[in-house]
């Protein structure tokens, strides 16, 4: 039985070694000529590759979507931001436009101007916002975390205009960190604002969670709260916002709707934005 088995054995490595044989006679002939009717690509062995580590997110899919909470102006690059929105009895414009110093730092100025519907001539231009972006990191390493400083002033303000966002002087500065993946990116902002002028004096402190998601076809999609805490209710009281967007890509603009809820006094503020990257 044993020789048998032995016997079976050689004979299927025979058989093998002849297989083998056949096919590298056909894929390394000597014959240099080339059967064209027959048109078979020539057989490659499969390859063993070593095993790649999984990015959370296509890069490609992250250089022009401005609307990214965690988006960053590249180098030598342009942002352009023009916004409008109603806000009670208001209608507020606003542009904003910011340059990629290089891959770490943006500057940017922003500006708002306010019309007032009811009839109080509350209209006028806010402060002239000029600010920066410095990212930390930007989590190449393996637990993909990026982290950004943010930092600005406001100067000039308009007198007929008493909100925060109009004040004569306003400084901030805050901490954004989150990650990005293919799908989504999860991000939080806590920023910290003083208003300083002749007749206010407060901070507040805004915590910014945010959810941002990206659909087949260029659309996306954002969820946020902010969560206010002011040091003077009277000026500014605490509030609870609920911010939506819905975005739609074309290369490097997007058309942007958003819709923000407030909770403690019911406030709605709808607008609609439109980005540009240059």
């Amino acid at each position: 039985m044993k020789k048998y088995l032995f016997l079976f054995m050689v004979l299927c490595g025979i058989t093998n070694a002849y297989a083998e044989g056949v096919v590298l006679s056909d894929t390394y002939s000597d014959d240099e000529s080339v059967d064209v009717a027959t048109n078979e690509e020539p057989f490659v062995a499969p390859q063993t590759t070593s095993k790649q580590k999984i990015k959370p997110a296509a890069k490609n899919l992250l250089l022009t979507d401005s609307s990214d909470p965690l988006f960053l102006i590249a180098d030598n690059q342009f942002l352009t931001d023009t916004y409008i929105s109603h806000f009670e009895d208001h209608l507020r414009f606003g542009q904003y436009v910011g340059y990629g110093v290089n891959n770490n730092f943006v500057l940017h100025a922003n500006m708002l101007y306010q019309w007032d519907l009811s009839g109080k001539h509350e209209n006028g231009f806010s402060s002239t916002e000029f600010g920066g972006t410095y990212r930390m990191s930007h989590g190449f390493n393996d637990n993909h975390i990026i982290s950004d400083v943010l930092f600005g002033l406001k100067l000039w303000g308009s007198s007929r205009v008493r909100t925060p966002e109009y004040a004569d002087s306003t400084y901030y500065a805050g901490l954004r960190f989150g990650r990005q993946y293919t799908g989504v990116t999860l991000a939080g902002t806590i920023k910290s604002t003083w208003v300083f002028d002749d007749e206010r004096g407060l901070s507040y402190l805004d915590f910014i969670p945010e959810a941002y998601f990206r659909f087949p076809q260029d659309w996306r999609a954002g969820i946020g709260f902010d969560l206010r805490k002011s040091t003077n209710e009277r000026l500014l009281p605490n509030q609870e916002w609920l911010n939506l967007k819905l975005v739609r890509q074309y290369g490097n603009t997007q058309y942007v709707g958003r819709f923000d809820y407030e909770f403690e006094d019911k406030e709605i503020q709808v607008g609609a934005n439109v980005k540009v990257l240059f």
